[in-house]
C-alpha cells in the first residue's frame, strides 16, 4: 500500500479523505497510519503535536463505536505529500518487512467486539496524549508502538491487537508515571522561582 502511495510526483498531496475512502474494514488503520507519519519526521516537539491529536481522533471514534472514520472537512482536504510517504516508507521499511512476516488475519473477535473497540480507543487516546506531550526522544518509540495497532487494524489481526494492547498498556503506565513526575518537578521548579 505504501509503495503505491509513494509512486508519482513527490510534490503531490494525498488527501486524507481520499486515502481512507473505500476501505470499509481497514479505514481506521489507514487513518492511524497517516496520522502517525509526522511522528517519524525529525521535527522535535512539532511531530508529536501533529500526530498526537490525529491518533486521539482515531481513538475517540473507536471508543464511541463508529464503523467508519469521520473526518472534519478541513482535515479530509489535507494530507501528506507523496515525498513524506516515501520518507516514512524508507525509514520504516526494515520494521514493516519484519512485521509483515508475522501479521495475518486471525482472531477477528478481538477487533469486532464492541468492548474491544472501546479498549483500543482508550489506549489510542492515552498514547496520542503522551505522543503530543513534549517528552524528549519519544516520538519514534510511540510511533513504532502504534504501528502495532496500525498493522492489527489493517490486516485484521486479533493476535497482533492483543500484543498491541499489552505494549500500549505498559507504555501508558511507564510514560504516564514519567510524565507525571516530570510535571511535578516542573511545578516545583516554577514554585521555587516565585
Amino acid at each position: 500500500m505504501l509503495e503505491g502511495f509513494a509512486h508519482g510526483d513527490p510534490d503531490d498531496r494525498l488527501l486524507i479523505g481520499a486515502l481512507v475512502a473505500g476501505l470499509p474494514h481497514t479505514a481506521f488503520g489507514m487513518l492511524l497510519l497517516v496520522g502517525l507519519m509526522p511522528a517519524f519526521l525529525p521535527l522535535p516537539g512539532l511531530a508529536g503535536a501533529v500526530s498526537g491529536p490525529l491518533v486521539m481522533l482515531v481513538g475517540l471514534q473507536l471508543m464511541i463505536g463508529l464503523r467508519k472514520p469521520w473526518l472534519p472537512a478541513f482535515l479530509a482536504r489535507r494530507g501528506p505529500k507523496r515525498s513524506t510517504i516515501t520518507r516514512f516508507r524508507d525509514l520504516a521499511a526494515p520494521w514493516l518487512n519484519r512485521l509483515e512476516r508475522v501479521v495475518r488475519p486471525r482472531m477477528h473477535w478481538v477487533l469486532e467486539h464492541p468492548l474491544a473497540s472501546i479498549f483500543t480507543g482508550v489506549l489510542l487516546v492515552l498514547l496520542g496524549l503522551l505522543l503530543a506531550l513534549p517528552i524528549p526522544f519519544t516520538n519514534y518509540v510511540f510511533g513504532a508502538l502504534m504501528l502495532l495497532f496500525v498493522f492489527a487494524l489493517l490486516e485484521r489481526d486479533g493476535a497482533m491487537m492483543l500484543f498491541a494492547w499489552l505494549a500500549g498498556g505498559i507504555a501508558v503506565v511507564v510514560f504516564g508515571f514519567v510524565s507525571g513526575n516530570l510535571l511535578e518537578m516542573l511545578t516545583n521548579v516554577v514554585h521555587g522561582w516565585s
